[in-house]
């Protein structure tokens, strides 16, 4: 009786580790920061404005094929404005820049950490992450697609989260057209 309890024990042990599967390897993969592009567009009551920012650093991090992660900085010292030219354009970047909206000089690096990916289709993802700007990280969901060795987001960030309130409805009455709306997007394609 001994024998056939032992013998079965060794039967459920054998079996249960020869369906175990080793788990695979996570692999991260760091973006070419020179072959991707992070572009912004904000937009207000009489238009909008677009420009680029940098990415510093960054790296996605995959199980096999599938997402899992990722990690990303911006160097806010890069932002510029693509719509306009000239004084205008010197002007937008300098008040982008100053205290009344991101304050770069003392805030210089913007981060994204990726928190939570779930998968939501083929080489789609629905991915969470906190988005520290201005010293200040909030939770942000937004939608990635990932195909070869390039990935797409576009991300809608409420500025108002971040404290930067010039021209913010949220923060300041009777605007009129003077008012900038509070949200902005960053539409980012990323090479690795």
């Amino acid at each position: 009786m001994k024998k056939n309890a032992l013998i079965l024990a060794l039967a459920i042990v054998t079996g249960v580790s020869a369906n175990t599967t080793n788990p695979v390897e996570e692999v991260k993969k760091e973006v070419k920061t020179d072959k991707s592009t992070v572009t912004w567009k904000a937009y207000k009551v009489t238009g909008s404005h677009y420009g680029e920012v940098a990415l510093e650093n960054g790296a996605l991090v995959f199980d096999g094929d599938k997402l899992t992660g990722g990690e990303f900085t911006v160097d806010m010292t890069s932002l510029i404005a693509t719509d306009l030219e000239g004084e205008s354009k010197g002007k937008l970047e300098g008040h982008l820049k100053s205290e009344d909206f991101f304050a770069v000089s003392q805030f210089p690096k913007s981060k994204l950490v990726i928190t939570d990916v779930k998968a939501n289709g083929k080489n789609s993802y629905e991915v969470t992450g906190d988005l520290t700007i201005k010293g200040i990280t909030k939770p942000i969901t937004f939608d990635m697609s990932v195909y070869g060795n390039k990935a797409t987001a576009t991300l809608k960030v409420d500025r108002a989260e971040y404290n930067v309130r010039y021209g913010s409805g949220s923060f300041f009455d009777n605007l009129g057209d003077k008012t900038i709306y509070d949200e902005f997007d960053l539409v980012v394609d990323l090479q690795f």
